[in-house]
Parts: C-alpha cells; sequence; structure tokens
C-alpha cells in the first residue's frame, strides 16, 4: 500500500477519542460511523445533549439511533434541531407532508430510492446540509436492505498527491437528468443543473472533499469528454472498490440514522426482492458547495 494512503488512514484512526457527557458512542469503523445510545429521541433534548450529538456528527459523519419510537412531529422536530427543514422537490398532495419523503419498496417495485453510490441532490445549487432516515418496516426475511456510507474526505485523502492538485482546480457539472435518465419524472418538475467543484471543503471543518458521484455528476468542464469519462469512473471507482472508506448499517425496525450529506455518499443495497421496506426520510438545508 503506498505511503501516503498509510499516512492519510493513520490521520483519521488515531485521533483522540472524544469524551461525551449525554451519549454512549460506540464506532462502526475507525474512519466513519457510530451507534448511538444513551438517549430519546421522542423527548426533548437538551442543551448538552445536541452539543455532544453535533460533535459526535461531525466527528463520525453518520450516526445510527436504534429502538426509537417517533412520531412524524418529533422525527421533524429532532432534525429541526440541526437547521431549517428541506422541502420535497416535487410538488405533494395535499395529505402528504412537504418535508417528509416516503421510502417504500415492495414486490411492485421496479427500482428503489438510493441504489447505487450518491449523496443526495447534488444537482440542486445548495447541498443538504444532512437526512435523518427512520425505517420502522424492514424486510420480513430478517435481513437485506442494509445502506453503505463512505467517507468522501477520506476518498479524496487517498488520492495521490499530484491527483489531488489537478482535481483542485476543476468544475464538474451536476444534472438531475442523470438521475432520471430511463424513468420519467412528474409533471412540472424542472430538471436542476449545476456546476460544482470537484473538491469542495466541509464549510463546519474547513477539511476537503471528494465531491463527484455516478447518480448526478455528468461530466468535467475543463476535460475532453473522452478525459471526463476516463476520470469520472476512476473517481467514482474510489468509492465503489475501497471498502476501507465505508460503514454498513444493517436495519432494525424503529432505527433512526443521522448522516452527514456533505462529505459522505451514501448506497441503499436492493438485496430483498420481494420483501418490503419502508421508512420516512427528513432532509436539511445546507449552503452552496464552495471550492
Amino acid at each position: 500500500m503506498e505511503q501516503f494512503v498509510l499516512d492519510a488512514l493513520e490521520r483519521i484512526t488515531t485521533r483522540p477519542k472524544t469524551v461525551y457527557e449525554t451519549l454512549t458512542i460506540d464506532p462502526l469503523t475507525p474512519v466513519i460511523g457510530a451507534e448511538v445510545s444513551g438517549i430519546d429521541l421522542s423527548r426533548e433534548l437538551s442543551d448538552q445533549q445536541l452539543a455532544d450529538i453535533r460533535r459526535a456528527f461531525q466527528e463520525h459523519h453518520v450516526l445510527v439511533f436504534r429502538d426509537q419510537v417517533l412520531s412524524a412531529e418529533e422525527h421533524k422536530r429532532v432534525a429541526a434541531h440541526f437547521g431549517e427543514l428541506r422541502p420535497l422537490p416535487v410538488a405533494v398532495t395535499e395529505d402528504r407532508d412537504p418535508v417528509i419523503l416516503e421510502i417504500s419498496a415492495n414486490k411492485d417495485s421496479t427500482d428503489v430510492d438510493g441504489h447505487g453510490w450518491h449523496a443526495d441532490g447534488t444537482s440542486n445549487p445548495e447541498l443538504a446540509l444532512g437526512s435523518m432516515l427512520y425505517i420502522t418496516r424492514t424486510p420480513e426475511i430478517g435481513t437485506g436492505g442494509d445502506t453503505m456510507f463512505a467517507n468522501m474526505h477520506l476518498a479524496y485523502e487517498l488520492l495521490s498527491p499530484a491527483m489531488r492538485t489537478f482535481l483542485d482546480g476543476l468544475t464538474a457539472i451536476h444534472d438531475d437528468a442523470v438521475a432520471w435518465q430511463g424513468h420519467t419524472p412528474p409533471a412540472g418538475y424542472v430538471l436542476p443543473r449545476n456546476e460544482h467543484p470537484v473538491v469542495i471543503r466541509h464549510p463546519e471543518t474547513g477539511r476537503k472533499l471528494l465531491f463527484v458521484n455516478p447518480a448526478y455528476t455528468s461530466h468535467i468542464v475543463q476535460l475532453s469528454g473522452d478525459e471526463s469519462r476516463a476520470l469520472l469512473d476512476m473517481l467514482f471507482d474510489v468509492v465503489a472498490r475501497r471498502p476501507m472508506l465505508s460503514c454498513r448499517v444493517r436495519w432494525t425496525p424503529n432505527t433512526l440514522v443521522f448522516w452527514d450529506n456533505r462529505c459522505v455518499q451514501h448506497h441503499a443495497i436492493w438485496d430483498y426482492y420481494p420483501h418490503a421496506r419502508y421508512g420516512q426520510r427528513v432532509a436539511i438545508k445546507g449552503r452552496p458547495p464552495q471550492a
């Protein structure tokens, strides 16, 4: 393994362990993800509990809260502690909550939300701060439907110094038409398309991260078509072919997962057909990505 890869892994795995006053944190892997216990999200959260969650969120990027019994209003209340809730990008009917996305799959599904590596909504001008997905029904067979999460800070840091320097000055087009390819968008939905840096900085920590994904990124602006395709395929493979970047969350009923959409990609694994899975997701507004 190259020395710069070992150096990046050492930096992230030897960081000092944070002490939390109100939570118990059990990391899922050395580089991303943690199970959080000792908290009931249905209750009003204290300032110290919120401060501990924010610190754990910044350190682990993906937080897993199990055995949470939440109403839709409680789900939204928890998310609203971290920012304004992001409305759904398409019009909803009067009986639907405008900020809750239903995540549902069963024997009649021909596709599922989130199948394939991506960050949510990168074709928009602003990048969602994060998402809270609350799964209440898991496949009847007892397993399946796991979600994988990848650390995009580490994805950038595992690239060679020469490649990181090259990428720092590039931008890419993120186009909703890529995500909708093979499907028909809802009537009246205008597909967003925006240009973002290939490498961005996290707005809170300032750390650089790789910001391209196969669900939305169509091409790199400064390169020819063939060059762009070759480079993007290589960058997509960094996530797909390096398991060391990722954690895997196995869902159980009444589990809520809160992930940082700015520095994490995720992949909802559809390996449970024809069984059913159901949950609800709330997203939190963020800022435009910055180079």
